[in-house]
């Protein structure tokens, strides 16, 4: 039988890391990731992701798009043309499937995200 997700009923542990090296810009941002949800398939993940201020390049695959929702803080995204789109508090935004460019956390932030991996994982 499938359950009910409900973020707030449950904490998994925190998974943490940083950009790679070769990747990051500005700082050496500490990155945590609790993730609330992997559908069956592994197509699609849910949870919640907080990251100290810093930035660095980030290249989507052509089958991957993330949905998020700032909860807090503020983060600039900007594409390969030097066009920025950004977000705070009760923001939401979608990285499209093969987006590259630049994700900048300009103030501390936590947001609720969604992964989707198109044709499978």
């Amino acid at each position: 039988m499938t359950a009910i997700t409900q973020f707030r009923l449950g904490s998994p542990a925190p998974e943490h890391d940083h950009p790679v090296e070769e990747r990051r810009l500005e700082g050496n941002p500490l990155r945590t990731t609790w993730n609330h949800f992997t559908s069956a398939s592994g197509d699609m993940n849910a949870g919640i992701w907080a990251c100290e201020k810093g930035s660095w390049r980030i290249a989507f695959a052509p089958t991957k798009d993330e949905y998020f929702y700032v909860l807090e803080g503020r983060c600039r995204v900007i594409d390969e043309q030097g066009k920025a789109a950004e977000a705070g508090p009760g923001d939401a935004m979608v990285i499209p499937a093969g987006f590259k460019g630049v994700f900048e956390v300009v103030e501390p932030m936590r947001k609720h995200y969604v992964i989707v991996e198109r044709g499978g994982a």
